[in-house]
């Protein structure tokens, strides 16, 4: 199977945040090219027409004659050069009939074509766009030449190419300066912080592979980080290397532990057996050691059972036949069945249930498997005449819940994370108790086999509350 070619962190995000700069800044410059185009067009025609009305009053004298000739150019032309427009523009002076009298720079124009079209003079507009041919457009601007009577006596009408209006050659150069500008500082500014984002990135992953071939002694430099979300990774991944680190050694003592206990169990029973055998003891003796034997032994298939069915859950193999049940019903019949079988009395037990009964889907022999280690452990953690509550009630509307109370001495608060680990014993009950850890953990996997859940509530000097729940069902 072809492995599929990856990139860097850095690479993927600079690269693609070029392309988006890029595509954003060549947008923005159409855009700014566009409008700076029609800022031009609007700013140089009101030129124009500041030019033709300038001209219109020059071009009358007091007695109402229209007169032209080089004074009136002279002062055109140094408006024009006070204007900067880019081309000189051709000015006409025509009569009220548009019959031209004047031009400026001076044409050559035959008799046929010596009067303006009619598209122009008709025009309200004082400002209007002609099109002279399919590729050619001109903007004409007008302004009437008024006597004292305010009596129009001629027009003068300028015209100039639209190409030549709106271009702005200089600003082009300036605007390309400045987005080449922008692309390259943004492209360096993405590229510093996605590399400072990056680079605890790439150690983390690169300790990840250590941890991945089994070395959890690692080191990550301390660097500081702004990102929350960096942050949280770092921190997280040493907290989880040091559990990994502390499950580790946890985990090779823990098996050593355990493969002490069975062995003390077996040379126990050997050594018993063998003194039967070599009639070391007789009589009545003999059969108290064979009862002895018996029960280690009885010890020692729970154990081996315990290892099998944790190993049998873990692999998904065991079978679970859910099913909506009476938990009412169940949880009181399941507490006597316990309570009855225990060979020390000296404790008090109370169950308590809501006034109706609670439906719950689950299979009823694995969860007596839950709740009888669960009293177990609670009766282990008391102390002379302590008590155990059981506790049935809803949550939600949705969860059928069962609270396992004891007034015991509780969990000490460093060992409660622990307590669902495989093989995890607190240092109290390794020394009161004989077993291998995996009640609560074994308890939890079947709680979770049927969409339920096994939580420590609650745990103190005063007491300690496990809570077991399931999904609420219907009566049947």
């Amino acid at each position: 199977m072809k492995t599929k070619k990856r990139t860097t962190l850095l690479r993927y995000w600079t690269t693609r945040y070029l392309i988006t700069l890029t595509t954003g800044l060549l947008v923005l410059s159409l855009f700014s090219l566009w409008w700076m185009e029609k800022t031009a067009l609007e700013y140089r025609l009101s030129l124009l027409k500041y030019l033709a009305d300038e001209t219109a009053d020059r071009a009358i004298k007091d007695n109402g004659q229209i007169v032209v000739g080089p004074l009136l150019s002279e002062i055109v032309e140094e408006r024009e050069k006070i204007l900067h427009l880019n081309e000189q523009p051709i000015i006409y002076i025509v009569d009220p009939d548009g019959e031209i009298i004047y031009t400026m720079p001076q044409l050559y124009i035959e008799s046929k074509d010596n009067v303006l079209p009619n598209v122009i003079m008709n025009n309200k507009d004082t400002i209007q766009k002609v099109n002279i041919n399919e590729e050619n457009q001109v903007y004409v601007v007008k302004s009437p030449i008024r006597e004292d009577s305010n009596k129009i006596k001629g027009w003068v009408v300028i015209a100039q190419e639209e190409g030549s209006l709106t271009e702005i050659n200089q600003d082009h150069g300036l605007l390309a300066v400045m987005m080449g500008g922008l692309l390259i500082m943004g492209w360096g500014v993405i590229y510093v912080l996605s590399r400072r984002i990056s680079k605890p990135i790439q150690n983390v992953a690169k300790a990840a592979a250590q941890v991945r071939e089994g070395n959890y002694n690692i080191y990550l430099k301390e660097e500081e980080s702004h990102e929350e979300e960096i942050y949280e990774l770092v921190e997280s991944f040493k907290e989880m290397t040091t559990r990994l680190k502390h499950m580790e050694k946890l985990r090779a003592e823990l098996f050593a532990g355990v493969t002490h206990d069975l062995k003390t169990l077996v040379t126990s029973i050997s050594g018993l057996i063998q003194a039967v055998k070599d009639e070391v003891v007789t009589g009545n003796e003999s059969k108290e050691f064979l009862n002895i034997s018996l029960k280690e032994t009885q010890r020692l298939q729970r154990m081996i059972e315990d290892l099998l069915d944790y190993n049998a859950m873990a692999a998904g193999s065991f079978k679970m036949h859910v099913k909506s049940e009476n938990m009412n019903s169940f949880l009181q019949e399941a507490c006597y069945h316990w309570q009855i079988t225990q060979e020390e009395q000296n404790f008090e037990i109370v169950v308590e249930l809501p006034n109706e009964d609670v439906w719950a889907k689950m299979d009823s022999m694995r969860v007596q498997e839950i709740l009888i280690n669960l009293l177990n452990n609670a009766k282990q953690a008391l102390d002379e005449s302590g008590k155990i509550k059981v506790v049935l009630y809803e949550w939600n509307g949705e969860q059928v819940c069962i609270d396992i109370i004891d007034n015991g001495k509780g969990i000490p608060k460093h060992e409660q994370e622990y307590i669902f680990e495989p093989f995890y014993r607190g240092q109290k009950k390794k020394l009161k108790v004989r077993g291998l850890g995996l009640g609560l953990p074994f308890s939890k996997m079947l709680a979770n086999a049927q969409h339920g859940n096994l939580v420590l509530k609650e745990s103190n000097e005063e007491g300690t509350i496990f809570t077991i729940s399931f999904k609420k069902a219907s009566s049947e």
